[in-house]
């Protein structure tokens, strides 16, 4: 019987090696891909300052509950287009405030309705004034039918525009704008490069054009905490930026 040499046994090694971490890598992307491991809960440090962003799906949140779980800010749905309130809005903006939780008011914006309609909306249910409390937030991605027909850039650009100039004269401070990756390069990137910053990937680390220039990161959609109850049992997770403080935050 003949004998391989040691060449042929380099390379039949070598291809199953190859072989072998071939399905590996597939099967380790699958597991990222599908939520069941989370690469950034390896990348978030332990003194990172965490926060919380939530809506009616959690229902009723004791956020001293939150804070002893080392939740230092809070982000709480407050609007959606021109009309819609979120039915827990008001409860969970006066328990942040009961217990001395930082907390700010995000928007998710509409594509179906004015700007600035949209943005009287989130004023009239927040207040008119955001002094001490978090920069206000506009929630900019795709839903619905929206995700097959993607709306056109010009017409995002205006209307969103139109809410962030209508929330800045009233607040006399530029929102901060949440988005994915994609979003900021097909709609944000050119027009509102100077506003503040939330970046959402749960896949893998914050990236932007500009290199780290963020504000806060969301970083998982799926973290498990004690102090909130209903149908949804994942939080979304969120950390500042360590190059800043909650102070950065901060409606003066």
């Amino acid at each position: 019987m003949p004998r391989f040499k040691s060449g042929h046994k380099f390379f039949i090694f070598s291809s199953i090696f190859l072989i072998i971490f071939a399905v590996a890598a597939a099967s380790f992307y699958e597991m990222v891909h599908n939520k069941v491991i989370f690469i950034n809960d390896w990348i978030v440090k332990e003194d990172a300052i965490r926060g919380v962003d939530i809506s009616s799906y959690q229902v009723d949140v004791d956020m001293n509950k939150l804070k002893e779980q080392n939740i230092k800010f809070i982000y709480i749905k407050a609007t959606e287009g021109s009309s819609h309130v979120d039915e827990y809005f008001a409860r969970n903006w006066q328990n942040a405030k009961d217990a001395e939780m930082p907390a700010g008011a995000y928007h998710f914006f509409s594509y179906d309705s004015p700007g600035r309609t949209q943005a009287e909306n989130y004023i009239q249910t927040v207040g008119e004034s955001l002094q001490g409390n978090l920069l206000p937030v506009v929630d900019v991605e795709l839903y619905g039918n929206h995700e097959q027909s993607l709306p056109a850039k010009d017409k995002v650009v205006a209307e969103l525009k139109s809410f962030t100039d209508t929330l800045e004269e009233q607040y006399k401070t530029k929102p901060m704008i949440y988005a994915r990756r994609d979003m900021y390069d097909r709609y944000l990137s050119t027009d509102f490069a100077d506003y503040p910053r939330w970046v959402r990937d749960v896949y893998k680390p914050a990236s932007i054009d500009n290199g780290d220039d963020w504000l806060i990161w969301q970083y998982k959609d799926r973290g498990l905490l004690g102090g909130y109850s209903g149908g949804e049992k994942y939080i979304d997770l969120d950390v500042i930026n360590s190059s800043k403080s909650l102070d950065d935050l901060i409606v003066e």
